[in-house]
C-alpha cells in the first residue's frame, strides 16, 4: 500500500507542508503548532486536517509513530472500546476513523464477524501509525528543542534543529508522560542495575525476554531464577500474566508480584461508574476548589489505575492450570507491601527491603530482576525553559489550565498555550483516558478556531452523562439555620459567585456552541 495515499480519496495529493517552503522565503505563520505526536495530538491533527483555512503542523522527534512499544504484549487489549479512536466520538464521518482504517485494509467484514469491542493494543498502534503516515500536517524527525516568545510579532517560535523556527499563533503540548520510578530504585535504574520500568518490558536489554535470547531454553525464562513485578495497575497485571504464560506448565523462575494497594481490586467498569470519563464530569471536576481536587484524585485510583477484571481472571486461570498439571505455582502475590529500599545483592541480583504496614512486618526479599509497573506522570518539559517565567504556575509548580485546556500565561503573551494529558490536577481522572481524547482535541480546536477563524468548528454535546455530579438542578437552597455543615463558597471567595452547575457550564461555554460547522 502506498503510504502517501490519503483516505480522503484514492491518489489524493498531499498538502504542502512547512518543510516545502522555498529556500529563502519568509517562514509561514501557523495557526496551530503541536509538539509531540502521541494519540492525543494525533487526534487533534486529524480533526484539524479537515478545517478549511486553518494552517497546522505537528512535530515529533521520533522517525515514525510509536506508542508504548515495550508493552505490545501478545493478546493485550485496549481498555476502551474501538469507538475511542482518534475522531469518532466527535466526527464519525471522518476519513481518519478506525472504521476507515479497516476499510482501507479490506478488513471491515472480518472485524464485523469478530465482534470485538476492544481492540488489541497492536492493532490500535497500527491504526494510529496508518493515520500519522497519511496526515499531511504530521512531521516526524522534528525534535523541538525550545519554545520562545517573540514579543514584537506576538507569536511563539518553535525551534527545531536544521529548520527555521516554526511560528505559531497557538501551541499545543502533547509531549506525553514519563515513567514513575520509586525512590528505592532510582539509583539502581540510573546505574543500569537489574531494574527496568515496565514500559521497556519488550525492548530493554535488561528485559527477561532479551536476556533469554540466545540461550538453549527456546526463549524461555530459565536464565533467571527469580523475577519481581512491582505495581498492580494494568501494565503490572499484563507483564505478570505474560511472564506466567512464558514460563510454561512446569519449571521456570519464581515469580513475585508486589503492590502497595491493599488488595488486587479490579478497575471500576460499571456503566454508571464510567460516567466519570465524560465531559460532564470533567466540567464538574474543574469547578471544584484546588484542595478538593488534589484530595479527590488519589481516592479515585480504582477508576483509572487498577487492572481489568479480565486480566486478573486470566492470571488466576494461568495459576490454576499450572497447578492442575502438577507444576508448583512458585508464585508470591503480595498486596499491601511497599519496597522501602533496594540494593545489589552480594552474589548478584537485588535485595529488596519491604514493609507490610497492616501486620507491621518488615523483611528482605532477594530477586534477580525487578520490573517496575509503577505508572507514568506528566512533567514540565525542558523545551519550555525559555518561556518558564511567562507561565502562571500554581503553588505546586503545575500548569493552571482552564476549561478549554489553555494554560494560564502572563498578560503580555497573547497567543494560546494548550496541554493534553498534563491536566490531571485540574480536569480529573479522564485526563489520560483515550475515550476523552477526541473530545478534548475538539474543545482545543474550537477554542483556537474561534480566535483564528471567528467561529468554532465542531458541535459538541450538551450533556453526556445520566449522573448529576454535584448539586441537582431540582435542588433548593437550604435555609441558613438548617445547614448541616458550615457553608463554604469557594467560588465566592475567589470573586466568582456561586459554583456553576455542570449544565450551566455547558450553556455558557462559547466554544461548545458553534456558529458554524465543518460538517453540517
Amino acid at each position: 500500500m502506498d503510504p502517501s495515499r490519503s483516505p480522503v480519496g484514492d491518489g489524493a495529493p498531499r498538502r504542502p507542508e512547512a518543510s516545502d517552503t522555498p529556500f529563502g522565503a519568509p517562514a509561514p505563520v501557523h495557526d496551530l503548532v503541536g509538539v509531540g505526536l502521541g494519540p492525543f495530538n494525533l487526534s487533534l491533527a486529524a480533526l484539524a486536517d479537515r478545517v478549511p483555512g486553518l494552517r497546522s503542523v505537528f512535530l515529533e522527534a521520533k522517525p515514525e509513530f510509536s506508542w508504548h512499544p515495550g508493552l505490545m504484549i501478545e493478546g493485550a487489549r485496549m481498555q476502551v472500546p474501538f469507538l475511542a479512536d482518534l475522531v469518532s466520538l466527535v466526527d464519525p464521518t471522518s476519513p481518519w476513523s478506525f472504521l476507515a482504517y479497516l476499510r482501507d485494509h479490506d478488513r471491515l467484514f472480518p472485524f464485523y464477524f469478530s465482534e470485538q469491542w476492544h481492540l488489541t493494543r497492536r492493532e490500535y498502534a497500527d491504526y494510529c501509525r496508518w493515520a500519522a503516515t497519511r496526515l499531511p500536517n504530521c512531521q516526524f524527525d522534528s525534535p523541538v528543542k525550545a519554545v520562545r516568545w517573540n514579543t514584537e510579532r506576538e507569536l511563539f517560535e518553535v525551534e527545531v534543529p536544521g529548520h527555521e523556527p516554526y511560528l505559531a499563533r497557538h501551541l499545543v503540548l502533547g509531549v506525553g508522560t514519563e515513567p514513575v520510578v520509586p525512590p528505592a530504585f532510582t539509583e539502581l535504574l540510573a546505574t543500569a542495575g537489574p531494574v527496568l520500568h515496565s514500559g521497556e518490558y519488550l525492548t530493554s536489554p535488561r528485559s527477561p525476554l532479551t536476556l533469554a535470547r540466545g540461550t538453549d531454553n527456546d526463549g524461555g525464562l530459565g536464565v533467571l531464577d527469580d523475577i519481581t513485578v512491582v505495581g498492580s495497575g494494568q501494565s503490572g497485571a499484563e507483564v505478570f500474566l505474560d511472564l506466567l504464560r512464558r514460563r510454561g506448565p512446569v519449571g521456570g523462575p519464581r515469580l513475585r508480584w508486589i503492590t502497595r494497594s491493599a488488595a488486587l481490586a479490579p478497575m471500576e467498569y460499571s456503566k454508571l461508574g464510567l460516567e466519570h470519563f465524560t465531559p460532564d464530569y470533567t466540567r464538574y471536576f474543574h469547578t471544584l476548589p484546588e484542595p478538593v481536587r488534589d484530595a479527590l484524585v488519589p481516592r479515585q485510583w480504582q477508576l483509572y489505575k487498577a487492572a481489568s477484571a479480565e486480566t486478573l481472571a486470566a492470571i488466576h486461570e494461568a495459576l490454576y492450570e499450572r497447578s492442575a498439571v502438577g507444576g508448583g505455582p512458585d508464585v508470591e502475590i503480595v498486596p499491601g507491601t511497599e519496597v522501602l529500599a533496594a540494593r545489589r545483592g552480594p552474589h548478584g541480583g537485588l535485595e529488596l527491603d519491604c514493609a507490610h504496614p497492616q501486620s507491621a512486618a518488615q523483611y528482605t526479599l532477594r530477586t534477580d530482576l525487578a520490573l517496575l509497573a509503577t505508572g507514568y506522570v506528566a512533567r514540565r518539559p525542558a523545551l519550555l525553559d525559555p518561556v518558564d517565567h511567562l507561565v502562571d504556575w500554581d503553588a505546586k509548580g503545575r500548569y493552571r489550565v482552564d476549561l478549554d485546556y489553555r494554560v494560564g500565561l502572563w498578560p503580555e503573551v497573547t497567543a494560546g498555550l494548550y496541554v493534553q494529558n498534563a491536566e490531571l490536577h485540574t480536569h480529573g481522572v479522564g485526563t489520560p483516558d483515550l475515550g476523552l481524547g477526541a473530545h478534548r482535541a475538539a474543545v482545543i480546536l474550537n477554542a483556537v478556531c474561534a480566535q483564528v477563524l471567528g467561529r468554532p468548528v465542531h458541535r459538541l454535546p450538551r450533556a453526556t452523562a445520566w449522573t448529576t455530579f454535584g448539586r441537582p438542578d431540582s435542588a433548593r437552597d437550604l435555609a441558613a439555620d438548617r445547614l448541616l455543615v458550615p457553608a463554604v463558597d469557594h467560588q465566592a471567595r475567589a470573586g466568582r459567585g456561586r459554583t456553576p452547575t455542570a449544565r450551566e457550564h455547558v450553556e455558557h461555554s462559547a466554544p461548545e456552541r458553534p456558529a458554524a460547522l465543518v460538517h453540517p
